[in-house]
């Protein structure tokens, strides 16, 4: 069959109005993780740090952690790349995660939580909480939507270039928004090329096509034989030397600024350090350390410097996707080129919804309510992670449920009350 500028219409169309709600969902969770840190920020006053310019010593923070949490275990530390953020360091205790807020200059433990927004849109939009990886292969799905929808749009609109600054004003409703979705979708296209292009990479790395998984991912190394005894093994974390760790790993990679710390996770673990270098775009984990626990001896050493073209493509993947590689500035562009994309999908509904009206009462349309049912399990294991994995207080319990609620009234006298009635098609 050969391919036309109505066929290209109608799969841009069926991508983003068969996929809408979940379209929708992840485009918006996207944009919202790229400032989740400074949502952090703004409501929770225990976060924010004041840049001293001087770090207190990693083994003077560790004893204030271990003094607010002695029978639990430090299994992450998240320096921030933010001055005005505290460093975050996840203890379990009794079998719960807590994100402990250190401030990096005083060294003080500042306060505790057991969800941060951060965490919260990040696990949204990295598997829409539904577990065994159906969540997580559904999110890279749609990195492959985002690049069709786009690259349809392209070719249906016949010499778009010259529509880039065309919106119609004083035409009808319908006319100005078709024109302001045209817009605002071609100024889009940068970010919705980036966005899929580095979705589909998490794809291909998820699947380990082509090996690609473990060719750009180093295994972790055993320290040999003893292992750890339980003993040692219960308390390694709060035990290890962390200045003389850090001091090993900048030894390691000279000009290293040490950035996430993992304990070992198990007898013969091992302790895992990453950090940035002088190498700009890639992830910290570009740089990564193994240390004995114990003796804290370079075991295993990857640097940025001297990886391979796959590893590096995997490793500027986050940076280009979330937008943080630029710091605040970067951040800001990208939330408002992910909320611009998360835009284009309500204004395609109702575009398409506002054209396709008519008298008679709409059919029931078995797409819609894939939408629903499948928005309704993510609710469904949403709600029982909040509940369980993070122990979300019932404040933050009825704070987002009165959102979603408000989105749900909203999203319904838009696109079904309004606009499913009877009146005549423009």
């Amino acid at each position: 069959m050969k391919l036309n500028k109505k066929i290209f219409f109608k799969i841009h169309s069926w991508v983003g109005i068969k996929l809408s709600i979940l379209f929708f969902i992840v485009c918006f969770s996207g944009s919202l993780a790229t400032l989740s840190h400074e949502m952090d920020w703004l409501f929770f006053p225990e976060i924010r740090a004041e840049y001293k310019g001087e770090y207190a010593p990693y083994n003077t923070r560790v004893a204030n952690i271990r003094s607010a949490f002695p029978k639990g275990k430090i299994v992450y530390w998240g320096a921030s790349n933010e001055s005005y953020l505290c460093d975050i360091a996840q203890v379990v205790e009794n079998g719960q995660r807590y994100y402990v807020f250190t401030n990096p200059y005083t060294g003080e433990v500042q306060g505790t939580a057991t969800l941060t927004f951060q965490r919260f849109f990040r696990d949204l939009h990295y598997f829409l909480f539904i577990p065994f990886q159906v969540g997580h292969f559904t999110v890279l799905i749609f990195g492959f939507m985002l690049f069709i929808s786009m690259t349809t749009a392209l070719f249906f609109y016949k010499k778009w270039w010259r529509k880039l600054f065309e919106l119609k004003i004083g035409k009808g409703r319908l006319a100005f928004f078709r024109s302001l979705h045209r817009l605002v979708g071609l100024w889009s296209v940068p970010f919705a090329i980036l966005f899929s292009i580095t979705g589909i990479w998490y794809f291909v790395e998820r699947t380990n096509l082509g090996g690609v998984s473990k060719i750009a991912n180093t295994r972790s190394p055993s320290i040999e034989a003893p292992r750890l005894d339980s003993a040692v093994f219960a308390t390694i974390s709060y035990d290890i030397d962390y200045d003389k760790a850090v001091q090993s790993a900048i030894n390691a990679i000279p000009g290293l600024t040490v950035k996430d710390i993992l304990p070992p996770g198990r007898p013969d673990g091992v302790l895992y350090v990453n950090g940035m270098s002088d190498v700009p775009l890639v992830r910290n984990r570009a740089n990564r350390i193994f240390l004995h626990p114990l003796t804290l001896e370079v075991i295993g050493i990857q640097e940025a410097k001297k990886i391979s073209t796959v590893t590096w493509l995997n490793d500027i993947a986050d940076p280009l996707h979330f937008g943080y590689w630029g710091g605040l500035i970067t951040k800001v562009i990208w939330f408002i080129g992910g909320m611009a994309i998360s835009g284009l999908v309500l204004s395609g509904i109702w575009v398409a919804l506002k054209r396709t009206a008519h008298y008679q009462k709409p059919k029931r349309k078995t797409w819609k309510y894939i939408n629903y049912i499948f928005t309704g399990i993510m609710l469904f294991f949403m709600y029982g992670t909040l509940v369980v994995r993070y122990a979300a207080s019932s404040l933050s319990i009825i704070i987002i449920s009165t959102i979603m609620i408000m989105m749900a009234v909203l999203s319904w006298y838009v696109f079904d009350h309004q606009l499913m009635k009877k009146h005549k098609p423009q």
